[in-house]
């Protein structure tokens, strides 16, 4: 980054985010051991939410997400919201661990081949986000597929009246889909994961970097307009301020990448839910089904709580995953 001669403009530059911290400078114990402990409280506190979006796509009521939820804890009680949680978590952890690898292997090397082949710093780093979004959400949904397909059938069960098939637990669930569906059961809706996350977290970790860009740009000006070039030291960024500007950064690329994504997500979720044996929908008929429920719309069934979630849960997730890189660095140089 040039330095510009005026004082303004060297006030203005003390203001960098920190600089990014690669795979090599991580403990990797120490990274795996605590993301996985504080993700797993992330989880607990965002699933209400995923079970709420994932009711909503898979019935045809036309309740709201606020009336959904009083009428699921009235009807079923408040564990209905953590029905199918444990199995969850028990997954989590370890896509969590592949999604962390596999992310930050590729930024760091895509990061450094981009810069010896001569583009710009901010480009190669826009680069490198996306391939790593890309790889990490493609390693991860080998583990979170059929996660998914037993906790969402363990999420729309209702406690109340009977289905055609009621799963004691996730072990029961497990083991009545491989009965009756075969090992591919499991990963019912693979492709459209794929085609949902993949894409999803490229575009997501992308837009973050270019997001981060622009929000640090803001607050640059925003604070050396209120400072006019004065004292540089009131312009360098504390831990509370990267975190904010973070968090903002996060929660825009959540909720442009929920919305992108919405249709492939519901189509998704029927897939993986609904239960037709063997032989069950296609793509195709999922799609036409949804159609008839409530036209093109119906694609978009369980927007709020989604958006909602993929917003709060990046905000978090993203605050989170850089203070755990921060806590796991090797020679400990955390700025304060």
């Amino acid at each position: 980054m040039n330095m510009g001669a005026t004082e303004e403009e060297e006030s203005a530059a003390e203001l960098v985010p920190p600089a990014e911290i690669d795979w090599q400078k991580l403990d990797k114990s120490k990274f795996f051991c605590l993301g996985a402990a504080l993700f797993s409280v992330v989880s607990a506190t965002l699933y209400p939410v995923v079970v709420l979006k994932t009711r909503q796509q898979v019935t045809p009521s036309q309740l709201s997400s606020i009336k959904n939820a009083f009428w699921l804890i009235r009807m079923e009680g408040f564990r209905a919201l953590y029905r199918g949680f444990g199995t969850s978590l028990m997954g989590t952890i370890p896509a969590r661990a592949l999604y962390m690898a596999a992310l930050e292997i590729t930024k760091s090397n895509v990061g450094t081949a981009t810069i010896r082949l001569g583009f710009a710093e901010h480009t190669a780093a826009t680069i490198a986000n996306a391939a790593a979004g890309l790889s990490a959400a493609m390693a991860a949904q080998l583990v979170w597929t059929p996660v998914d397909v037993v906790s969402q059938r363990l999420m729309v069960q209702s406690g109340v009246s009977s289905s055609s098939t009621q799963y004691v637990n996730g072990i029961d669930a497990f083991r009545k889909i491989v009965k009756s569906d075969g090992a591919r059961g499991l990963y019912r809706g693979f492709g459209l994961s794929i085609l949902t996350y993949a894409p999803s977290n490229a575009v997501w970790w992308a837009s973050y970097s270019v997001a981060q860009r622009m929000v640090w740009g803001g607050v640059r000006w925003y604070l050396c307009k209120k400072n006019g070039g004065g004292e540089s030291e009131y312009l360098r960024p504390n831990s509370k301020l990267v975190m904010g500007v973070q968090g903002v950064s996060a929660a825009m690329a959540g909720g442009m990448s929920a919305l992108i994504t919405m249709p492939f997500d519901t189509i998704k979720t029927r897939l993986q839910v609904l239960d037709h044996g063997r032989r069950g929908p296609t793509v195709v008929q999922t799609v036409r089904n949804l159609v008839r429920e409530g036209g093109w719309m119906a694609c978009y069934r369980g927007l709020g709580p989604r958006w909602a979630s993929m917003s709060v849960s990046a905000t978090t997730m993203i605050t989170t995953y850089e203070f755990v890189k921060r806590l796991s660095t090797k020679n400990q140089e955390v700025f304060t």
